[in-house]
């Protein structure tokens, strides 16, 4: 557990995770992937979701499936691109929503780390994915282990915003 580099509140609530089976099969295949293929993002974002959103400063959790999987796409933040970019269709989708809803403009970029720092923990359920190759690192551990840090988060009190569809149901939308 000690060379995983993540934000030290969420490596204390989490650190059993990080001693379980799957989580050392899990680290082995990421690191057997970066050493053989492209992957996204690069290595020092994997966690970045939790860099910027400690865990005391969690108010909304919004999850996305996999990082994107084009070049320079990829940061650690579902939904977001870095400034230089082009937005994603599917974020692009997100901001015409939230005019639609609360008015205002949409950003003039795809680069959500401003609401990570102010509570809003933007996960995937799996926190990477080989170049152009969409869903390539589900069903290694990632889901696990971020099903673990959702139950972890609401085991505290928290209360969630899931972008889950497995979760969802037509009934509770």
């Amino acid at each position: 557990m000690k060379d995983i580099r993540i934000e030290p509140t969420w490596k204390e609530a989490l650190r059993t995770e990080f001693e379980k089976e799957y989580f050392k099969e899990l680290t082995d295949f990421v690191r057997g992937e970066y050493l053989s293929a492209k992957v996204f993002p690069p290595p020092k974002f994997i966690f970045n979701a939790f860099e910027l959103t400690p865990f005391e400063a969690v108010k909304v959790v919004i999850l996305g499936q996999d990082p994107y999987h084009g070049d320079g796409q990829a940061h650690g933040l579902c939904f977001s691109v870095p400034e230089s970019i082009a937005m994603p269709p599917s974020l692009q989708n997100i901001y015409k929503e939230i005019v639609n809803d609360i008015g205002g403009g949409v950003p003039k970029n795809g680069n959500l780390k401003s609401w990570a720092k102010q509570g809003v923990l933007l996960l995937n359920a799996t926190l990477t994915v080989r170049a152009h190759t969409a869903g390539s690192h589900q069903g290694k551990g990632w889901e696990i282990f971020t099903d673990a840090v959702i139950r972890t988060y609401s085991s505290c009190g928290g209360i969630m915003l899931e972008r889950k569809t497995n979760l969802l149901t037509s009934k509770n939308i």
